[in-house]
């Protein structure tokens, strides 16, 4: 079936450069360069846009007077963890792209229910879905709504 559970607090950051390499150098780590790859628990969102997610409590050099952005964004979100044999079918029921085309390792900001999210494939049988905080509580009702449709036999959600 499918298992839904808040994940534990981590530190996430908004980072926002021309290039990768920028933030490279300030921040002393590898940044994935191509959108919707992960690396090292960096995410490519756009041509110019990371998002960080590191253990709770990290703290970053400050981007003062570069021609970049660091923004701790910890607080904004929460991660929800869809994982089991039918995790992809729970998140697809309310998710307009093919998620059977997101590989494992891979990431997308996309949209369950016309709720914004930041979805990880970390495994086959795994996903996490990033969302803002006030929107948590709706999403978690939807997905786990979803889960018990499936739970009930339906072969998709009915």
């Amino acid at each position: 079936m499918a298992d839904l559970s808040y994940a534990p607090a981590f530190a996430r950051f908004s980072l926002r450069a021309r290039t990768p390499q920028a933030l490279e150098t300030v921040l002393g780590i590898r940044l994935p360069h191509r959108i919707g790859e992960c690396l090292g628990g960096a995410i490519c969102l756009g041509p110019d846009e990371w998002l960080l997610r590191a253990p709770e409590r990290t703290a970053l050099p400050s981007a003062e007077g570069l021609p970049l952005s660091i923004v701790d964004v910890s607080d904004r979100a929460v991660c929800i963890i869809v994982e089991g044999e039918r995790a992809i079918d729970v998140l697809q029921s309310g998710c307009p792209r093919d998620l059977s085309q997101l590989a494992v390792g891979q990431a997308r900001r996309t949209v369950y229910e016309g709720v914004e999210i930041i979805l990880i494939r970390e495994s086959e049988t795994r996903f996490a879905v990033d969302v803002w905080r006030s929107f948590s509580p709706w999403l978690w009702t939807a997905l786990t709504t979803a889960a018990g449709h499936l739970r009930q036999g339906c072969q998709t959600i009915c």
